[in-house]
């Protein structure tokens, strides 16, 4: 029996096939098959359901599944008493929504690595849909997203609030729109819009809010920080969480500018996501706890302000 046998099954119950687990696994479906085929005679069980639609786990392998789920957890301590002990070679993977660039991820990282100066922290701009799957299949150690009031932490994440902001209207520096105190949802329709693609969570909240009459998308783009340089050149107003913007360097030159919207009480959280009982390595933790300070240094300077 080999530990991976055991992660493919786990594989293929958190994704529900064989297909979609061999995809995620980036093995192919036959070799998948034919490891837990030898699993399945070591231990003398069906542990697949093998159908034309597709094979799926049997209600026996999901009895066996609590202690196929005890031998991990502690292959994953094991891991990471030996990480621990390597904390200079380590990489640490962090999947963003381009959330809060400037005003938390950059700060905590930097303060980081003056205390891990030989450990990488490999920074990637992914949609929360994928940042969430990579939580999950482990090749990513921590995520930042944006989630809405109401949002699920999906099965198998566990979420920590960091900031709590408002939508904003990011206007490029000196649009007319900035000589006003708020601007409605109504100027902002009359307005060439930077759209957010979908799986963004600005995306939805602007067709919530602006449904029925959604501005028609002048540009679209993935992530907070393209569609601010788009609005510092011009091309358009957007709308974003105040935290991903407050601090930033275009809004710290005045090139863009900020203004709350009429009549919306939406309340946005940026959220630090990691797998669900998960021992993680020591540097991890200690980035894990860099943002959280920054943050909280953070709210605090807001509280000071207001």
């Amino acid at each position: 029996m080999r530990i991976e046998q055991l992660e493919y099954l786990t594989a293929v119950t958190q994704h529900g096939s064989l297909r979609r687990a061999s995809e995620k696994l980036h093995l192919s479906q036959p070799a998948l098959s034919e490891a837990l085929t030898k699993l399945e005679r070591e231990l003398r069980v069906t542990l697949l359901d093998r159908r034309r639609s597709g094979a799926q786990i049997s209600r026996e392998g999901r009895d066996l599944l609590p202690y196929m789920s005890d031998v991990l957890a502690a292959v994953d301590r094991l891991r990471t008493a030996a990480g621990d002990h390597r904390t200079d070679t380590r990489v640490i993977r962090v999947g963003t929504v381009h959330a809060a660039t400037s005003t938390l991820l950059v700060p905590a990282v930097r303060s980081f690595h003056e205390r891990h100066p030989g450990t990488t922290v490999e920074v990637l701009t992914l949609q929360q849909s994928r940042i969430d799957e990579a939580l999950a299949d482990g090749s990513l150690d921590l995520g930042l997203v944006n989630v809405l009031d109401g949002d699920d932490v999906p099965v198998g994440l566990d979420g920590a609030d960091l900031l709590h902001g408002r939508p904003v209207a990011v206007l490029p520096g000196g649009h007319p729109l900035t000589a006003r105190p708020r601007v409605t949802v109504e100027e902002l329709r009359r307005e060439r819009f930077v759209m957010m693609r979908a799986g963004h969570v600005m995306h939805r909240y602007v067709h919530r809010t602006f449904s029925p009459e959604v501005p028609p998308a002048a540009h679209s783009t993935d992530g907070a920080e393209m569609g601010k340089a788009l609005v510092a050149e011009g091309a358009g107003v957007t709308v974003l969480p105040d935290y991903a913007v407050l601090d930033d360097p275009l809004h710290r030159s005045g090139r863009i500018e900020v203004r709350p919207i009429t009549g919306d009480h939406t309340v946005l959280t940026l959220q630090l996501r990691q797998r669900t009982s998960l021992q993680q390595p020591l540097t991890v933790r200690e980035l894990q706890a860099a943002l959280t300070a920054r943050a909280a240094e953070h709210r605090a300077a807001g509280a000071a302000a207001s």
